[in-house]
């Protein structure tokens, strides 16, 4: 029988390397020391979390309906899996609504570049 094989040490919490690999056929073993996969550290939910969103093409409409969670639900853990495998996760920047309209009544912007900053 053969388990699911751990990404981190269940003590310390460390990537763990693969040191022994053998072929079930012949028995042949080959030691040494083995990277795995990034995907080998994440998660099971994270996994099935890819796994659902792989499945759906990126739809989050679809993903959302799937798992019964929200856009922003969706988003957050889209940004937890692209985080665990080791990619900066870029940050949402908050249009202010307020500083547009200010923008547009001193004539800083045009119409057309305000209704575009707040549809961003």
């Amino acid at each position: 029988m053969a388990y699911k094989i751990i990404g981190k040490c269940p003590i310390c919490k460390s990537k763990l390397l693969i040191s022994k690999l053998k072929c079930p056929k012949c028995s042949t073993i080959i030691e040494n020391n083995f990277e795995m996969s990034k995907f080998e550290y994440l998660t099971l939910e994270q996994l099935k979390f890819i796994e659902v969103f792989l499945k759906n093409r990126g739809n989050i409409k679809d993903v959302e309906k799937e798992l019964g969670i929200s856009y922003p639900t969706v988003r957050a853990k889209l940004d937890e899996v692209i985080a665990a495998l080791g990619y900066n996760v870029a940050q949402d920047v908050k249009v202010d609504k307020k500083k547009v309209v200010d923008m547009l009544d001193k004539g800083q912007i045009s119409a057309d570049e305000a209704i575009k900053m707040l549809n961003e």
